[in-house]
């Protein structure tokens, strides 16, 4: 039977977002196979793949706080805020530990953040990597994110490098993170390396090629049954009458969701412990968002 689950990838530098899925499609014979949260070519770290019916909880997933190790290197802006793009402008750096903590402070929190160009955002239709290719600069709107951590782990004034951790809500561009920290500190600067750590607390991820050197017991072993890759959100558990009630989609009026807030997403667990659906809060109930049976 094809396996339906999470698989939590270390992804290698190099390939896209979409070559591991293809891998991952071939090496499981499936057809039905996603991933949550896009990582550059260059980036590496934790990339989840869903397999299966597990496709259709990705989106509550991707919503889940991020955790990245990045190097940031200061004095030199890039055309895409990292080191795959074109040099723009290299400025002198005078700043001090101090005055980099405090930059971090003020960029730490509820913020508004403007997308880059080089990224997969919509403005007027169009993704605007495509107005980027043709070398187009398109007015965006800044988007509210969360800044839950921004700290520094190590810094090297001799190179003006500074490896830093960052743990954000979904939607935050992390080179943007780095190229306003930059500004803040007078001398520009743009992302050097990026590592994703966890995705929610979904991290120690198993890396492409091990599971493409292991055997079918052994790749099988490696998939996340969804109530354990859905861990971090809040779950009930229902039976009779409320069970064959979510089954067809129907919604559960009076089941509370303790730990659930207006619009969070509530997994619908049988008395197994097997998910069924992903619900959303909505007032005083839950409302269906994806039935998994």
């Amino acid at each position: 039977m094809p396996p339906d689950g999470v698989l939590v990838i270390d992804k290698p530098a190099g390939p896209t977002s979409h070559d591991v899925v293809n891998r991952i499609r071939r090496l499981y014979a499936l057809k039905r196979v996603g991933h949550a949260g896009t990582l550059d070519p260059p980036a590496t770290g934790i990339l989840l793949v869903g397999l299966g019916r597990a496709t259709r909880v990705l989106s509550f997933l991707q919503a889940l706080p991020k955790t990245y190790r990045a190097v940031i290197r200061f004095g030199t802006t890039t055309t895409t805020q990292d080191a795959t793009g074109d040099v723009v402008a290299e400025r002198p750096c005078a700043f001090d530990r101090a005055a980099l903590d405090g930059a971090l402070a003020d960029l730490t929190g509820d913020i508004l953040q403007v997308p880059p160009m080089v990224s997969a955002v919509r403005v007027g239709g169009e993704r605007l990597y495509k107005a980027a290719r043709r070398g187009e600069e398109v007015e965006r709107p800044a988007r509210p994110v969360t800044v839950y951590e921004f700290s520094v782990e190590s810094f090297d004034a001799a190179v003006w490098e500074a490896t830093v951790v960052v743990r954000c809500s979904s939607g935050t561009y992390v080179r943007t993170l780095a190229a306003d920290l930059g500004e803040a500190l007078g001398c520009g600067a743009h992302l050097r390396s990026l590592r994703r750590e966890s995705i929610g607390s979904l991290g120690d991820g198993v890396p492409l090629r091990t599971l493409e050197e292991a055997g079918a017991p052994e790749r099988e072993a490696h998939v996340l049954p969804m109530a354990a890759a859905l861990r971090d959100l809040p779950s009930v558990r229902v039976a009779g009458d409320e069970l064959a009630g979510v089954t067809h989609g129907r919604a559960l009026p009076e089941v509370a969701a303790p730990g659930a807030g207006e619009g969070d997403a509530v997994v619908i667990a049988d008395e197994s412990g097997a998910v069924v659906a992903v619900y959303r809060r909505v007032g005083g109930g839950l409302q269906p968002e994806a039935v998994l049976v």
